[in-house]
């Protein structure tokens, strides 16, 4: 399944910062028929809401491949060689073994070579 991001990753490599696309926007991740809705917020903290409505505050990374959240006892990442597309569903298999259904319904504009603001 890792090959479904390997022509999107190869062709945006250069001008694509892993996370950009997804920062500030809600996905949703479904695990076991479960539904939590994750936010990866600037400056690498993170969001994890449960249907209940329970927030569980963690961080994230994206780097070597991999999108990584951990929470103050735990830590799971997933294969991320490309960018996440708007309402494309991908089922993702983490560290732990688990298989997850992770969708952004949207992304951030403008995520090609150059389109960053100044640092």
């Amino acid at each position: 399944m890792a090959g479904m991001l390997a022509l999107p990753g190869i062709a945006l490599a250069q001008g694509w910062t892993p996370g950009s696309e997804i920062v500030g926007q809600p996905l949703q991740v479904t695990t076991n028929g479960v539904t939590n809705t994750v936010y990866l917020d600037a400056g690498g903290s993170a969001r994890i809401i449960s249907p209940g409505g329970n927030v569980v505050p963690g961080t994230w990374t994206a780097a070597n491949g991999q999108l990584c959240l951990s929470t103050g006892t735990a830590q799971e990442c997933w294969p991320y060689a490309g960018p996440f597309q708007a309402g494309q569903p991908l089922t993702l298999t983490s560290s732990c073994n688990q298989s997850s259904t992770w969708l952004a319904s949207s992304t951030n504009a403008g995520q090609r070579p150059g389109g960053e603001r100044g640092r």
